[in-house]
């Protein structure tokens, strides 16, 4: 789980230094994988291995990016593809809508779709969603997937909670629009059909090393 792909401005706060992975330790990662057998794979991938029993590569990893900032189309982006791989990124809509300059443009997000990025909704305006009247949920949720349907052309299947927070109210929304499944912030790698709207990651933070990076391939919980 990535947010940021950049150096965070002097005057950043704990948070945004956390959540921040620079260019150059995000390739020294890439690298890593690639050298050492890691396939990136979809969340399309996971669902069909846990519901159906479709195989997958020795060691798959699923990239995914929470927010859409800019600089992922910047570094993420043209980083993934130099080194073969895919990522799922997760877009809140209405900073896209309104143009604001940290987020992605619709045209950045149709050329990422178009190569093979997989573009998901992370809502509307990020808000926490649990206790929540099911309208707002509805809002939230499906104004920003229709938004990103319209630009990529593709169905979108899988959500971001806000934040990682969600209630049953969340979840029966999401099964009612035929979501296939959602991910959480909480950690965790082990995943399991029964299991596919409360997937668990993996942070990359800021101040990981390299080796603190390849220790956390190695997690298995």
């Amino acid at each position: 789980m990535y947010h940021y792909i950049s150096v965070p401005p002097k005057n950043a706060d704990a948070i945004r230094r956390d959540l921040s992975v620079s260019p150059a330790a995000f390739e020294e990662q890439l690298r890593y994988l690639k050298d050492n057998g890691y396939q990136t794979i979809s969340l399309y991938d996971l669902n069909r291995h846990l519901q159906r029993g479709d195989p997958l590569p020795e060691k798959p990893i699923i990239l995914t990016f929470d927010d859409g900032y800019r600089d992922n189309f910047d570094f993420a982006f043209p980083l993934l593809v130099k080194h073969g791989f895919t990522g799922t990124f997760f877009l809140i809509t209405e900073p896209i809508d309104r143009g604001d300059e940290a987020y992605m443009t619709w045209p950045q997000v149709t050329v990422m779709s178009r190569m093979g990025m997989d573009m998901e909704p992370h809502t509307y305006t990020h808000p926490d969603l649990t206790n929540k009247p099911v309208d707002y949920i509805v809002w939230q949720v499906i104004g920003s997937k229709e938004a990103i349907e319209e630009r990529t052309g593709k169905v979108c299947r899988f959500f971001a909670y806000p934040s990682g927070q969600y209630d049953q109210k969340v979840v029966d929304v999401l099964k009612s629009a035929y979501f296939w499944g959602a991910v959480v912030s909480q950690a965790g790698a082990t995943h399991t059909s029964d299991g596919m709207f409360a997937l668990k990651r993996v942070r990359v933070r800021g101040s990981d090393t390299l080796e603190q990076f390849a220790q956390k391939l190695t997690w298995n919980w």
